[in-house]
């Protein structure tokens, strides 16, 4: 199938000084082959479309992504350079040149990268290339806030107190931050994201915030200059999808409650959203189609507002200029595909429907699934998913990944896992679905969030559709409770122990004879021997020991208190569709989970989530780790998650005093701070900027007497 786009522009609409979609009048390109630059999910997401719409694809990876699963699924792939997204992704000549080298018409940027980069997309137009999302000079406009917020107080969409100006010197910035009042907001003028935003709570804060903001958008987006806005500390984020064609036709697909976010990132999405009437819903719709007229816009657009959780006021933040990461719960309650109307749009269709046909079924919720450690500030976390289980896909469930089990999640890119994505009828049957398929959603050898999600799903407040921006942080108590493991979370994974060491024994012992092992077959294993056996855990920093003992018939005996009292138990361990099954009753009680086993972890997957349990290590690796552990940290300065070093802030021999910055290290596309724990004197650094270090390696020795000297 061939796509046509022409270039004829109604030059009358143009040289009026009105702002409309550019109005095309012949077919004279087609697109029947598309470059997608991007990766991960969203890759995979627009190779799907495409490819039902019978369009060739061309996908780009860097070194770190060559076994990825949408180089596999592309119909052709090429190589572009290194993992750093700088020498690889956004490097748009190499992009161009792949795409004039296999015959594209079109490229598709997908989120992030080059998507929203005004250079990029001229420099597509100026190459006879397709640039699949909006011109340039919408993109322009709207990527800089400030001007952004100009045109949409020109077109009557209310906009947020703040200050926009070009004067970017630290006195005029921190003269106009007291103007407004604190707290105040630091946003990069450019990007999205949350890259390159601060919050500033106090006039004490607001230096170093400035810093920050500067330079990690100056690394993002290649520009420092940021803008100011009163800092509303509870709203709620609502944005509204757009779509805009070549004929001047622009309409609103409803709106997403995107207010559930942690380090100003969206965590869970829902659409619509919660507790608006109609008449809002109309006016918010209303708003950012204006907004999208304003600017000549085309194709897919994202218009963000904060909304006020009691007035329901709500104040123009952003336009995206790209597909959202959360587009997905758009269409599931529109029964629509927004890449699929991307193409038409592109090639001079009209939209594919008016705004009256389109209609809202249902409710959608998106839990974004991360390599991230919830508990400890939301910290990336990059490694090989040893194992990895996802619910089934259907008409209600979708789950957009880029990974699958054995991939490596790296430390140079967004360490997102995935998007699971689910309609229901109403919002208590989405949210229902949600909780029941977080619970399908297994992963282990790396931290993730998806207990955090369960955790949040669940949430009377969340439940009832009372979300803002400081939702986490409001409900910190009740989402972050101190976890113990139960009684019978212990029984089973002694049990799991005993079941896989002698299943394993014994297969290897059958293997030897005719290379048959009953670990793998889907029947259950039954022991047929008496024995006792100790098994000695750790869940988190507690011991525990797990007596067991072996009667017959697969009955056992355990205690999980010293031997005061014992549970009779009944137990099989066995494959089911390629999982590892645990069937057990325990005192009456008949349950089963997914178990996932390694040498010294074992794996539970039950309806409270992951839980895991480390297994005894030998004496002297205990020993070793004794040794680390009792170490002196306050001596060092470690980094609290792999990356690149990207500043050293001190240098050997100075002192510092608690709270000062030490250094700061990029991951995942974010820029964290470390800073000294106490008073100190630096006596060794081990690094240099642009090094990569591991999480937890020393990059700073202190002196051991430095209290006395400083």
């Amino acid at each position: 199938m061939s796509f046509w786009i022409s270039l004829s522009v109604n030059t009358n609409l143009l040289n009026s000084g009105v702002k409309v979609a550019r109005r095309w009048k012949s077919t004279i390109r087609k697109i029947d082959k598309l470059l997608i630059a991007n990766r991960g999910e969203i890759a995979c997401r627009v190779l799907r479309s495409a490819q039902r719409l019978g369009v060739r694809t061309v996908a780009v990876y860097s070194e770190a992504d060559e076994n990825a699963l949408h180089v596999a699924q592309a119909d052709e792939a090429y190589k572009i350079g290194p993992p750093p997204a700088i020498q690889s992704y956004l490097r748009g000549d190499k992009l161009l040149e792949i795409a004039h080298k296999t015959g594209c018409q079109a490229i598709h940027p997908g989120y992030g990268f080059l998507s929203e980069n005004v250079e990029f997309a001229e420099n597509c137009e100026k190459n006879g290339i397709i640039f699949i999302g909006p011109p340039a000079s919408a993109i322009r406009d709207m990527g800089i806030k400030s001007k952004s917020k100009e045109i949409m107080s020109e077109a009557g969409v209310p906009i947020i107190e703040g200050y926009h100006g070009e004067d970017q010197s630290k006195a005029k910035l921190k003269e106009e931050a007291l103007r407004i009042g604190f707290p105040v907001m630091i946003k990069a003028v450019r990007g999205g994201g949350g890259k390159g935003m601060r919050i500033a709570l106090s006039e004490s804060e607001f230096d170093e915030a400035l810093e920050s903001a500067k330079s990690e958008s100056q690394k993002a987006f290649g520009d420092s200059v940021v803008l100011l806005e009163k800092f509303v500390a509870e709203p709620r984020h609502v944005e509204v999808q757009v779509f805009a064609d070549t004929h001047g036709n622009a309409v609103h697909l409803f709106e997403r409650d995107c207010s559930v976010q942690r380090r100003h990132q969206k965590i869970i999405e829902e659409a619509p959203a919660p507790g608006l009437s109609k008449k809002l819903r109309s006016e918010l719709g209303a708003a950012a189609v204006r907004a999208a007229k304003a600017v000549g816009y085309v194709g897919a657009g994202t218009v963000e507002f904060i909304l006020d959780r009691s007035s329901h006021s709500f104040h123009f933040m952003e336009m995206n200029t790209r597909l959202q990461v959360e587009h997905p719960i758009t269409e599931m309650i529109t029964g629509t595909d927004l890449v699929e109307w991307q193409i038409k749009v592109a090639r001079g269709e009209e939209l594919p429907l008016t705004q009256e046909k389109i209609t809202l079924n249902g409710h959608a919720f998106e839990a974004r699934i991360y390599a991230e450690d919830p508990s400890g500030g939301f910290l990336p976390g990059a490694g090989v998913l040893t194992y990895l289980s996802a619910p089934a896909f259907g008409n209600d469930i979708r789950i957009e990944t880029g990974v699958r089990e054995g991939d490596e999640v790296s430390v140079h890119y967004d360490p997102m896992i995935a998007k699971l994505v689910v309609w229901g009828q109403n919002r208590s049957e989405a949210l229902l679905k949600l909780q029941s398929l977080l619970l399908q959603y297994n992963v282990a050898g790396l931290e993730t969030n998806v207990n955090f999600l369960l955790d949040l799903a669940r949430h009377p407040e969340f439940m009832s559709g009372n979300v803002h921006t400081n939702f986490i942080e409001e409900n910190r108590d009740t989402l972050f409770k101190i976890k113990t493991a139960s009684e019978t979370q212990l029984v089973q994974a002694a049990l799991a122990v005993v079941l896989r060491d002698e299943l394993t024994d014994i297969g290897k012992a059958v293997d030897r004879k005719d290379q048959f092992n009953p670990f793998v077959v889907e029947s259950g294993f039954r022991l047929n021997y008496h024995f006792d056996r100790d098994i000695k855990f750790r869940f988190k920093t507690e011991e525990i020991v797990v007596k067991v003992k072996f009667l017959d018939n697969n009955m056992f005996h355990v205690s999980v208190d010293q031997g005061k009292t014992w549970s009779i138990i009944q137990g099989e361990l066995f494959k089911q569709n390629d999982k590892l099954v645990l069937k057990s009753t325990i005192d009456g009680i008949k349950n089963h989970v997914n178990i996932f086993c390694e040498d010294d972890t074992i794996t539970i997957f039950d309806n409270s989530g992951k839980v895991e349990f480390n297994l005894e290590k030998p004496s002297f690796l205990a020993q070793q780790e004794e040794e680390i552990s009792s170490a002196n940290l306050l001596n060092k300065a470690i980094a609290p998650m792999p990356g690149v070093l990207d500043k050293v802030l001190v240098n050997v021999g100075d002192h510092v005093k608690e709270g000062d910055s030490l250094f700061v290290l990029i991951a995942m596309k974010m820029e964290y701070v470390v800073k000294a724990n106490r008073d100190a004197a630096i006596e060794n650094i081990f690094f240099k900027a642009g090094d990569n270090v591991q999480k937890d390696v020393t990059i700073m020795q202190f002196k051991e007497d430095c209290q006395s000297d400083v």
